[in-house]
């Protein structure tokens, strides 16, 4: 019998790499890197076999000529490598992804995506780095459209993670999974809306959006002087409340939200909480337990850690959960 034993929100910031010697704020970036790295040990005792890993693509791996709103990796998964992140391929659970994606179709209603070749970037490679490094696992990779909009709601990112539970918990063969979403929480990027640039960092980036795809490393230079350069916009009143909805089981709570209400509160990149809330889901929306906390303006970012573990004595889900409703 297949278990979900054990789920893991995490934030990401390629920053970490590469200024971390410029961190102003020192004692909050080792919290934070200390609480990814006891989330790397929940996550080996767990023992999983597979780790279903969905983060978002900072248009390295997908490009404005084709944007599905959900993407299963089914084949070969290469890691791009940007800014100290993993490089090459990583290790698919093959057998499994396309199980999932034939599960979603067939039984579940979502028309996902998928790729026998898919290119991932530090949206999900951060993660591989810091939650998994040294464990003998394979991953199945699903990315979530987080920037290109129009982007799937929170309700519908809510649903899959429900509908991905019900498909590995009817699998009949002995398999341990984990999953973990990589992004998040409140920040804004300078990033504009693709369908009306304004100025010339504006163009640039949608440029490099539509015409990245055979030569991204090209734009990279110009795209990371507009990010160092961009004032953090953190809101770590929207954090606490997302991170007090999580410990309780209830952030399906947020699932009424607009992407522009989200937008408003908590910055674009607060998009990413998609990857937190289709976990939760996957996890049956067990209660979780933040391992960190950390307002990291120098990452532009509020920085969290947390996990979700099915066998906590608090329950396995929320009286309220939809899955309890449904």
């Amino acid at each position: 019998m297949t278990e979900i034993v054990l789920g893991v929100g995490a934030s990401h910031s390629t920053l970490m790499n590469t200024h971390w010697d410029q961190t102003l704020h020192q004692d909050r970036a080792e919290r934070f890197r200390d609480a990814l790295t006891e989330a790397r040990d929940r996550l080996a005792a767990a023992r999983p076999d597979t780790v279903v890993l969905v983060g978002s693509n900072h248009f390295r791996g997908f490009w404005l000529d084709l944007i599905p709103s959900f993407t299963i990796g089914v084949g070969e998964c290469v890691a791009s490598g940007e800014s100290g992140t993993p490089k090459g391929p990583q290790p698919v659970d093959v057998p499994l992804a396309r199980h999932l994606a034939e599960s979603l179709v067939e039984h579940h209603d979502f028309d996902i995506a998928f790729s026998a070749r898919l290119q991932i970037d530090h949206g999900q490679s951060h993660a591989i780095q810091y939650l998994l490094d040294g464990l003998d696992v394979e991953i199945v990779p699903l990315v979530v459209n987080v920037f290109a909009h129009p982007l799937p709601t929170l309700e519908r990112c809510e649903r899959l993670g429900r509908a991905i539970r019900e498909t590995l918990l009817a699998l009949p063969e002995d398999r341990r999974v984990a999953v973990i979403g990589s992004g998040g929480l409140s920040h804004r990027l300078p990033w504009p809306d693709w369908r009306d640039p304004r100025g010339d960092d504006e163009e640039f980036m949608v440029g490099a959006w539509l015409n990245g795809r055979e030569n991204w490393q090209d734009y990279d230079a110009r795209r990371r002087e507009i990010i160092r350069a961009a004032e953090a916009a953190i809101t770590p009143e929207f954090d606490e409340e997302f991170l007090t909805l999580l410990e309780r089981g209830e952030t399906h709570r947020l699932t009424g939200l607009t992407t522009e209400e989200l937008e408003k509160r908590a910055g674009n990149g607060a998009q990413e909480i998609r990857t937190w809330l289709l976990t939760a889901a996957a996890l049956g929306h067990a209660p979780g337990h933040r391992l960190a906390y950390e307002e990291m303006p120098e990452w532009l970012t509020g920085m969290a850690v947390a996990v979700l573990d099915p066998a906590d004595p608090a329950g396995p889900a929320s009286p309220a959960s939809p899955e309890r409703q449904s």
